[in-house]
Order: C-alpha cells, then structure tokens, then sequence
C-alpha cells in the first residue's frame, strides 16, 4: 500500500511539473501582453529552461515570440507570404539562389536586427538563409545541421 501511495504521489508531482511547462512566469505573460495587446489563440510553450515561446495569431498572420524568465523580450517572427517580401530581398533570392524553391518566409526581429529568413530547396538540398532589408545575406545554414543542432538539444 505504501508503494501505491509513493506511486500516486510521485505520478502527481511529474503530471504537476509537466502542466507547469505551459504556464510561463507571471512577468512573461504581462510583458508579452504589453506588447501583442491584440494576440489571439496564444499557446505557450517552455523552448529552454531559460526561454518561453508564445505562439499566436495576431492580424491574421501567424507568429511567435521569445522571452526570457525575467520577462524580457529576445525575438519574434511572422510568417508571410513570398509577395510581401521586399524587393532588395527578392533580388537576391533571384541571383544568389536561382533554381531553389522557396519554402516558410518568415520577418525575424530581435534587439539586434530585423531580417528574412526563408526556406529554400534544390533537389536533396535544404537551406535556410537569413537577409537583411537591404538584401544583404547574413547567413546561409544546411537545414540537416539545423534539424542535427535541433535533435541534439532535446536530448
């Protein structure tokens, strides 16, 4: 009986810390909200031990946000579509990236910078790249070193 009860116990705490992944600090959600007043369908989720993620409908467009515990803003990106990019951006893609077909475009901003990142695929070849407004490329990256990196962190 002691084992069952131990048993239980140890199923809720596990269940508890589990539901508590979908709950960020109360200072993420107030900074988040200060700065998506208009977010609908937003869905949390715990990206690192020192990161949440909101994902969210805001204006029709799919995005998400970055924060830390401490409830500081690091990133956002929205999906768009390939007409909304800019034209310095499509005139790149256009000589630097001829014959790839274009996959996700998404606009990224962070403290740093505001850019593109679009998905792009030439036969077996999957990349993602990274450009400025200007159009200037900022950086390229094998998708399988991506979903490698990716893999590694979770376990």
């Amino acid at each position: 009986m002691k084992k069952l009860i131990i048993l239980i116990l140890a199923f809720v705490l596990i269940s508890g810390s589990a539901f508590s992944q979908k709950n960020p600090p109360e200072i993420v959600k107030k900074e988040f909200a200060k700065k998506y007043a208009t977010a609908k369908s937003v869905k949390w989720d715990n990206e690192e031990k020192t990161e949440w993620e909101a994902e969210f409908t805001m204006d029709g467009k799919k995005m998400t946000a970055a924060y830390d515990i401490s409830g500081k803003w690091m990133e956002s990106e929205t999906v768009i579509t390939e007409k909304e990019l800019p034209a310095s951006v499509v005139n790149t893609l256009n000589k630097d990236f001829q014959g790839y077909k274009k996959g996700e475009v998404v606009i990224f901003e962070n403290s740093e910078m505001k850019g593109f990142e679009i998905g792009l695929k030439k036969g077996e070849s999957k990349i993602e790249v990274v450009i400025d407004s200007n159009g200037k490329v900022i950086k390229k990256t094998d998708s399988k070193e991506e979903d490698e990196k990716a893999e590694k962190t979770k376990k």
